[in-house]
């Protein structure tokens, strides 16, 4: 972590990544491109709240599947994504092409990885979840084989393999949840790179401007035309039973999920005590 003087109010608590071991160059040419922001107003009214007016940004192409299967690479550079909390690594293949792929964390430039099905057990490489042993981390599983990796993809994750019965491997989700995937679907060994996200202090608000997020205003402070929380003199609560959106849909103990089809790979709830 990187602290600073306090030479402005902005400065006094900011508390950063250290990047110096991180490319100081751009991203590569091939694997980037322009990216439009769909957040904010559209027509002059708000399509999605709370968002809006980031700064520009190139969007990085990573490669989720890690497709070139049984060819080893070499890690060219470390980089930054502003598109994502984790790391992402520069991969340069013995036949030439370049990929990106989500860092491992540990990952170091000039190390050798190689993704496919018979490959050693180590930081970086990507094997199907068969052939991971039992208590090892992995990150950037897939969700159905060859579809490319979906879970496990934020700064400082990882899943571990805890049971591999019948056809379906068992994970342990960063979130408590264990979680049946196909044995057959691929990740990559190693908990995800930049654990010390989480320690990141912003300092001041301009800086999560830049990067989009528009302030929240709490609904109590609203009139009461604005928000079903609004109103009431001085300092007021929400005044009802359950909290409720702008909209006046309840909020608290409401469950989002909507794909019972996959209650059935669920082993274990994350809200099950342990």
């Amino acid at each position: 972590m990187k602290k600073y003087k306090p030479t402005s109010p902005g400065r006094r608590h900011r508390v950063d990544i250290d990047k110096s071991k991180l490319s100081k160059k751009g991203p590569e040419k091939k694997l980037s491109s322009g990216v439009k922001e769909k957040a904010g107003r559209s027509g002059g009214k708000i399509s999605v709240r709370h968002k809006g007016s980031r700064v520009k940004r190139k969007f990085r192409n990573i490669d989720f599947k890690r497709k070139k299967r049984s060819i080893p690479g070499e890690v060219v550079s470390l980089e930054y994504d502003p598109n994502r909390s984790a790391h992402i690594a520069l991969i340069k293949y013995a036949d030439g092409e370049k990929n990106y792929i989500i860092a491992p964390h540990g990952l170091e430039v000039g190390e050798k990885i190689v993704a496919g099905e018979d490959v050693e057990v180590k930081r970086g490489n990507a094997m199907p979840l068969a052939n991971v042993p039992l208590g090892e981390e992995v990150h950037n599983v897939e969700l159905h084989p060859g579809g490319g990796g979906q879970m496990v993809r934020s700064a400082g994750t990882s899943a571990r393999v805890i049971a591999k019965p019948g056809k379906y491997v068992h994970l342990k989700m960063p979130s408590g949840e264990v979680r049946k995937v196909l044995s057959s679907c691929y990740a990559t060994v190693g908990g995800v790179s930049n654990p010390d996200w989480e320690n990141k202090n912003w300092g001041k608000a301009g800086r999560k401007r830049h990067l989009g997020i528009r302030p929240t205003v709490r609904g109590s402070a609203m009139a009461p035309d604005a928000h079903p929380h609004g109103g009431g003199e001085g300092r007021t609560g929400e005044g009802m039973p359950s909290p409720k959106t702008p909209w006046g849909k309840k909020t608290r103990g409401k469950k989002t999920r909507k794909r019972k089809h996959t209650d059935k790979y669920i082993v274990k709830d994350r809200r099950e005590k342990k």
